[in-house]
């Protein structure tokens, strides 16, 4: 079986397309008391341009989960690894991820919302609704992509590629 590399977020589209998400959530959160979380390890590389294209005031924190499954694919079942310690009352929460089936996303937005802010909402760089198995649409979101294996830029294929600036 051969696998076929082919550029799907190209170094330039990425920069374009975050400045533009930077562009409507510092519009969005104007005023607000913003506060991003990061979900590691796959957002970090996507966070940290995504928080330096904002204008606005924001506090960071990080998260780390694990989805249990084999391979490529992802059970479903979801542990949060390492937890935020801040206190999130009266935040505007905005959690980010690199791409979701959702399930990740939904688990840690129900775990966050018990922690009371005022408002919670989630950010992904990729969206493969093909794939998505909760109700969950992404608030924001940087392109629809096909349900397809994907690496680079904080994407990682065994423990590599994370460092590539582009997805492919």
């Amino acid at each position: 079986d051969k696998k076929v590399w082919e550029v799907l977020c190209s170094e330039e589209q990425l920069k374009t397309r975050i400045t533009e998400l930077g562009e409507q959530l510092s519009k969005d959160y104007e005023g607000k008391k913003l506060m991003v979380v990061s979900l590691l390890k796959g957002s970090f590389i996507f966070c940290a341009d995504l928080v330096r294209a904002l204008s606005v005031p924001v506090r960071i924190e990080f998260m780390t989960t694990s989805s249990y499954g084999h391979g490529t694919a992802s059970s479903g079942r979801v542990q949060i690894v390492n937890d935020i310690k801040s206190d999130l009352e009266g935040y505007d929460v905005l959690v980010v991820d690199i791409t979701d089936s959702a399930h990740t996303m939904a688990h840690v937005m129900e775990h966050l919302k018990a922690k009371n802010p005022a408002t919670i909402k989630c950010c992904v760089l990729l969206d493969k609704p093909s794939r998505r198995e909760v109700e969950l649409v992404p608030d924001y979101c940087g392109f629809t992509i096909e349900d397809k294996f994907v690496v680079g830029y904080g994407l990682n294929y065994g423990d590599y590629y994370r460092n590539i600036p582009y997805v492919f």
